[in-house]
């Protein structure tokens, strides 16, 4: 069974504006997870020890799937067991990664690299005479967004990317668990207050 993916050891704003750091951890972890959420909930079913390997079976082009063979539903114990222990873990990893890069991006930040060029560039803008009557493109002035701006929008595409993963693999997840009958938002809130009442 795989594991859940971990929410990396310190979690400081050089993670979060080291946006290719963060892609490749939030990529990696759907990755291993979500993207392989059949792999990951076939490997629960163990295989049937009753009926061994018939090589006799192969000597024939697409015979019809013996009843055994069908896709089984996965027992109600083994998917909560999955769920909790790596299904829900690896989203809630994800969900605190995001949630404090969000923090991070509407923040002041007072060590933005690039602040002073991009006053001194804004400064330039305002003094400059334009006339689109001589030249039509010499109002165009395409300031630069600064960091957290940047890091703001990319936050967005991940929530928006992330809603559509979960909602994929909660739909195979349904399909293939007993048990399994709410919407994912219900079932991950339930284990997260259920884990804050643990704690």
């Amino acid at each position: 069974m795989s594991k859940p993916t971990p929410t990396p050891t310190e979690l400081t704003p050089q993670f979060c504006f080291n946006t290719r750091v963060l892609r490749d951890f939030l990529r990696l972890s759907r990755a291993s997870i979500d993207d392989s959420i059949s792999t990951n909930l076939n490997a629960l079913i163990t295989p049937s020890t009753t009926s061994p390997f018939d090589p006799s079976s192969t000597s024939i082009r697409n015979p019809s799937l013996p009843s055994s063979l069908t896709r089984q539903p996965i027992p109600k114990d083994t998917s909560k067991t999955f769920l909790e222990s790596v299904l829900f873990p690896s989203w809630n990893s994800r969900s605190n990664v995001i949630s404090y890069c969000t923090s991070v991006a509407t923040s002041p930040d007072p060590d933005d690299p690039d602040l002073i060029e991009r006053e001194s560039m804004n400064r330039k803008e305002a003094d400059r005479i334009v006339d689109e009557r001589l030249d039509p493109y010499s109002g165009r002035f395409f300031p630069r967004e600064a960091r957290t701006e940047q890091l703001a929008a990319l936050l967005r595409n991940e929530n928006a990317v992330e809603s559509i993963v979960r909602t994929r693999t909660w739909g195979i997840v349904a399909d293939r668990c007993d048990g399994v009958n709410s919407t994912w938002e219900d079932a991950f809130d339930k284990w997260r207050e259920s884990k804050r009442r643990s704690l």
